[in-house]
């Protein structure tokens, strides 16, 4: 949704933005609490936006305000299924409970568009029940609307989007989904492909999604939300994929409290796969002790080769800055992302 947002307003028109990382309407910020706020707080800022005459508003829709039915009574004239990971399973309690708990598109009128990512699994599920127009669109599959990587370098991608070439500043085969996913939803609002490709070129990804901080030396920083699994294996991937092969990566990652237990030691388990060293340590353990969120996350090396179960840093206070300077030249800070907070216990 940011990356819409941002879109549109590089197409010269006023819109606002309700999403995880923050809230805009035209050009004011306010900071966001949740991704979707409840339906009061929802319909105050969308006349806010009206009045200050916005033509547009990007939205990230949650299943939390799905089920507890925060956007009951809007109209929406475009919806977007992206995917079905790991996050909210502490409170859907299953795969199957969360699709079904994604029942958006059922309730989208028949004047409406529907895009599913073909890519994953769960997509003709998610849509199969829509009034409204839909078309699918895939990097890796077959799909009404096409994206083909050329290029996946840490200065950005190439890609040819449905017979067209652009070339993006974003990194990673998640961006090339990301910004089809983007391509899919102008199109269908009415924009020619060459506006949209055209700034699409020069959008930078979102504060805190795949954000690259370089230092001297050669030291690089990659910060990102990344805190499923799904997630962080794209991230960790896309790293792999770009870099030479003489770097070390070291992976800052911690698992929240009060949340979903069961992917603690899957996370670990992908931070040290895919990394030299895994760095475990604190990210918002809010009532749990700290201490134990680690140990639960570090089961996972019972899965792994010996040689990967030792590559083990873990401190109950987040400091990956401190990591970052004794040891690494490539890594990444996972799970906070666009966050300055930490929620700890009293």
């Amino acid at each position: 949704m940011v990356m819409l947002y941002r879109l549109y307003r590089a197409l010269g028109f006023k819109c606002g933005l309700l999403s995880t990382v923050e809230i805009r309407i035209g050009n004011k910020l306010i900071p966001s609490t949740h991704t979707t706020p409840d339906a009061v707080r929802i319909n105050e800022l969308l006349a806010e936006m009206v009045a200050e005459r916005c033509t547009h508003c990007f939205m990230e829709v949650s299943s939390h305000s799905v089920v507890q039915e925060r956007i009951t009574g809007l109209q929406f004239v475009v919806g977007v299924f992206c995917n079905i990971t790991h996050d909210h399973l502490d409170y859907h309690g299953t795969f199957a409970e969360y699709i079904r708990a994604k029942r958006f598109f059922d309730q989208l009128p028949e004047e409406a568009i529907a895009r599913g990512n073909a890519d994953d699994a769960n997509s003709a599920v998610m849509v199969q029940n829509t009034k409204a127009r839909k078309r699918s669109y895939a990097v890796q599959s077959m799909a009404d609307h096409k994206a083909r990587i050329i290029e996946n370098q840490l200065i950005g991608l190439h890609l040819n989007i449905d017979g067209h070439d652009v070339y993006t500043r974003l990194v990673g085969a998640f961006n090339a989904s990301n910004l089809l996913a983007v391509y899919c939803v102008a199109t269908a609002l009415g924009e020619t492909p060459l506006q949209i490709l055209t700034a699409l070129s020069d959008l930078e990804p979102p504060r805190g999604r795949f954000q690259i901080v370089r230092g001297t030396s050669g030291v690089m920083g990659i910060v990102d939300y990344a805190h499923t699994p799904d997630a962080l294996k794209n991230v960790l991937t896309t790293i792999r994929d770009v870099c030479t092969g003489d770097e070390k990566v070291y992976t800052v990652i911690g698992c929240g409290g009060d949340r979903d237990r069961t992917k603690r030691p899957i996370m670990a388990r992908i931070a040290a796969e895919y990394s030299h060293v895994a760095v475990l340590t604190s990210d918002n353990p809010r009532s749990e002790e700290p201490n134990a969120i680690i140990e639960e996350m570090k089961a996972g090396s019972q899965q792994l080769t010996a040689r990967a179960a030792s590559r083990w840093w873990t401190g109950a206070k987040r400091s990956p800055w401190r990591a970052i300077c004794q040891t690494w030249r490539c890594g990444i800070a996972a799970g906070k992302g666009h966050e300055t907070y930490q929620e700890t216990p009293v």
